[in-house]
């Protein structure tokens, strides 16, 4: 699996939260699995360019 996202930018976003740790591997997959979502549906719509909208 690769890391899509940035721990540390997570943690400055969520400002004086508490972070649990394996909270960003589950963040991790949701952000794949958007992703692959955006990309079937560009390549849906015969595009090899993933665009806002496929999201």
């Amino acid at each position: 699996m690769a890391d899509l996202i940035v721990k540390a930018a997570v943690k400055e976003e969520l400002d004086d939260k508490n972070v649990a740790s394996d909270f960003y591997e589950a963040l991790d997959d949701e952000v794949s699995e958007l992703l692959e979502d955006a990309a079937r549906r560009a390549e849906a719509n015969g595009r090899k360019t993933v665009q806002p909208r496929d999201l």
